[in-house]
């Protein structure tokens, strides 16, 4: 039975309402201030709100503004008697569904609500569908000629029957967390959720509610009980990508979900048994980081059960032609249009040094596509691409006067990022405060320029 919370002023109103979509099926909770329905509305889960705009306290463009940025999710139709186009406009830029002008029939609101529960069914089982083609077996990491790939799958096959954890490495691109997805899908736990994370990319400070949830109260915000990524996998696989990132206060923390099954929400007294398969990937050399201090002996031996290295697709030239072959197939669908390589094209590609790897090859092939109206992309379309040398090692090879404006403010811009890693002995974190970016900028300015 779909829950609908029911925001309006008038006692008359909420009552009728309430009444008509009751017999319609529906579970109806009425308010009438729009500061308590906010509250509410983020307590509880609602598949869909109907709110007035003329409110006191708060007015229903302030609701649904805040219900959004709150994480809100349920679909919200905005009712109103006054302001015609402009207010149904207002509204659907606050992230409406629909706008319905008071007064109206009862057959036309328990439609409308019809229709609303119809297309977030629809995009439901797009999103199914999206996710059944990225797990497909023409996954692009999977897609393999080159023997070192080839012996990386024969690990994969090896190792998916059994609950081993497994640690996978390489560079950013090479398609480790395909790799993981293989796992998974080769396991018993194929049926089962597969949950990645991205250790770098979450502030420290939000890290472990991320992955161990938290109860209501554990901290400013926290209005309600928040699963966790762990007991979202339970029965499943969790992937910890970068987990060389991970500051050493939760590497203890993980270290105890290893050995024991079980984890402790943020702000809570008890423990909860969790049966996740764990898997690690991670571009760093973690032994490395051991020795520096700053990752745990102990949690590298328990995640470094059995290892797969995946090597850069600089190394593995038979797969850029398959890879890209496939990429093609797949934007032509999208694309709607015939798209193909011609063989100067492959062999151009060939010979590129690919830093950012796979995901660098794969963007590359789409920007040429879209730039381009002809079926059969020649090099000539890749001329513009920065590709066809590895990356220029700083400002040492080439002088500020040499190139254009745009290369000398890259090559600046690359040794200035190089220069802060080192003097923050290769933590991330602290060269982003370093150069004044965030964590995500960084990230993707490492893989642009191929620093290693």
């Amino acid at each position: 039975m779909k829950k609908v919370l029911i925001v309006d002023d008038e006692p008359g109103l909420r009552q009728s309402l309430g009444l008509l979509l009751t017999d319609a099926g529906y579970a109806v909770t009425a308010e009438q201030d729009g500061r308590r329905a906010l509250d509410r509305a983020t307590t509880d889960a609602f598949d869909l709100v109907l709110c007035d705009v003329r409110m006191p306290q708060m007015d229903g463009l302030t609701f649904l503004r805040e219900y959004r940025q709150r994480g809100g999710s349920a679909l919200v139709i905005v009712m109103s008697a006054y302001g015609g186009e402009d207010a149904a406009i207002a509204a659907m830029k606050e992230g409406a569904y629909d706008y319905l002008p008071k007064p109206f029939r009862p057959d036309e609101v328990v439609l409308t609500l019809r229709k609303a529960e119809e297309r977030e069914r629809l995009r439901q089982e797009v999103a199914g569908l999206k996710a059944q083609l990225a797990t497909g077996p023409a996954e692009r990491g999977l897609i393999v000629e080159s023997a070192a790939m080839r012996q990386a799958l024969e690990l994969v096959t090896r190792v998916a029957e059994h609950n081993t954890t497994v640690l996978i490495t390489g560079e950013s691109g090479t398609g480790k967390e395909v790799i993981a997805r293989a796992i998974h899908r080769a396991s018993p736990r194929a049926g089962k959720a597969f949950v990645g994370i991205n250790c770098a990319a979450i502030p420290e400070s939000l890290l472990e509610s991320e992955l161990f949830g938290h109860v209501r109260g554990a901290f400013t915000g926290a209005s309600s009980d928040k699963t966790g990524l762990f007991e979202s996998a339970n029965g499943g696989t969790i992937l910890l990508d970068e987990i060389g990132e991970l500051p050493l206060g939760l590497q203890a923390k993980l270290l105890r979900v290893l050995q024991e099954s079980e984890i402790r929400r943020v702000g809570d007294q008890k423990t909860r048994r969790v049966d996740a398969r764990v898997l690690a990937a991670t571009a760093r050399d973690l032994e490395a980081e051991v020795r520096a201090g700053r990752f745990r002996e102990d949690l590298f031996y328990r995640i470094h059960v059995v290892a797969i290295a995946l090597p850069p697709l600089r190394e593995r030239e038979d797969d850029i032609a398959p890879l890209s072959r496939h990429f093609a197939a797949r934007l032509a669908q999208r694309l709607g249009r015939p798209l193909a390589l011609s063989d100067g094209a492959i062999a151009w590609l060939e010979q590129q040094h690919w830093p950012g790897n796979v995901r660098e090859l794969e963007n590359a092939i789409e920007r040429a596509a879209v730039l381009s109206n002809e079926k059969i992309l020649e090099p000539a379309d890749f001329r513009n691409e920065p590709l066809s040398t590895p990356p220029s090692p700083g400002l040492g090879e080439k002088g500020v006067g040499s190139g254009t404006l745009r290369e000398a403010a890259e090559r600046a811009e690359r040794e200035a990022i190089v220069e802060a890693l080192k003097a923050a002995h290769g933590n991330r974190r602290a060269a982003a405060e370093r150069l004044d970016v965030s964590l995500r900028t960084l990230f993707y300015k490492i893989d642009r320029y191929g620093i290693e």
